[in-house]
């Protein structure tokens, strides 16, 4: 197929960044009748991380599948947030790290990459409520050892890790419920609505993890979650309900807000 005629295809049908997209579908290395079926879900909304079945998340290639929350580039402003603070807290032997609402693990994979890469062991736990999730999040996790439940929340952890955690990573849906349906097709029709809607103010799930983080953070540790940039006075606020206390941390560039709540 015509690298020239792609870009117009993928430009027709919406696709904002057709020359990168077409470059990426054109080096999969399929015969043409799989490329051309490619490029039909594509322009039909599927996205192109569920097409490749792999996506970038700070540099690593990261496995994702059909139903699975593809991680946003914006995100990686909450793991650089946590890695940072994990270098300048000396804790005792290793990070003791957990990645909730984990989705494929992109998250955890790579704050527990960085840090390895530093010298800084990792001992990464992760959990999700989606059953794709969890079989994505198992393949991308296991070169780094990490467990990855599946259920609800804190729900299927090991008491075991209760009080031990260092740093909490928690990728909450934060969409309020309403605007759902004013969300792109590709997330809104693809994506699994339990890693999209926040509820009605998109603050739901970050209630459940904020009222649980004091009972599973070690002393010092901290909880970070992704919101909007109005949601971030109304999580601070939560926070200090239970007993955290807050700071809100923001990249324009990316256009991330980042509430982080230590114990």
């Amino acid at each position: 197929m015509d690298s020239e005629a792609l870009v117009i295809r993928l430009r027709a049908a919406g696709c904002v960044f057709a020359e990168a997209e077409a470059e990426l579908l054109l080096s999969a290395g399929v015969d043409a009748a799989e490329l051309e079926s490619l490029v039909a879900q594509r322009i039909s909304g599927v996205p192109l991380e569920h097409l490749l079945g792999w996506t970038e998340f700070r540099g690593l290639r990261v496995a994702v599948a059909p139903h699975v929350f593809v991680p946003r580039q914006r995100t990686g402003f909450l793991v650089e947030q946590a890695v940072e603070l994990s270098r300048e807290t000396e804790w005792t032997e290793s990070v003791i790290a957990l990645d909730m609402c984990c989705g494929c693990g992109a998250l955890g994979l790579a704050f527990a990459t960085e840090l390895t890469a530093e010298g800084i062991r990792v001992e990464l736990t992760a959990a999700d409520i989606e059953p794709a999730a969890v079989a994505c999040a198992r393949r991308n996790l296991a070169p780094v050892g990490a467990s990855v439940f599946e259920g609800d929340l804190f729900e299927p952890l090991p008491a075991s890790l209760a009080g031990r955690v260092n740093i909490l990573l928690a990728n909450t849906p934060y969409v309020p419920s309403e605007a759902i349906s004013r969300m792109p097709p590709e997330a809104r029709d693809y994506e699994p609505l339990v890693a999209l809607d926040g509820g009605a103010d998109g603050l739901d799930i970050f209630r459940r993890v904020a009222a649980a983080a004091p009972a599973w953070l070690a002393p010092g540790g901290y909880v970070l979650v992704e919101t909007s940039e109005g949601q971030a006075p109304i999580a601070t606020d939560i926070l200090v309900r239970h007993g955290l206390t807050p700071r809100v941390a923001e990249c324009d560039e990316l256009g991330a807000t980042v509430v982080i709540g230590r114990r």
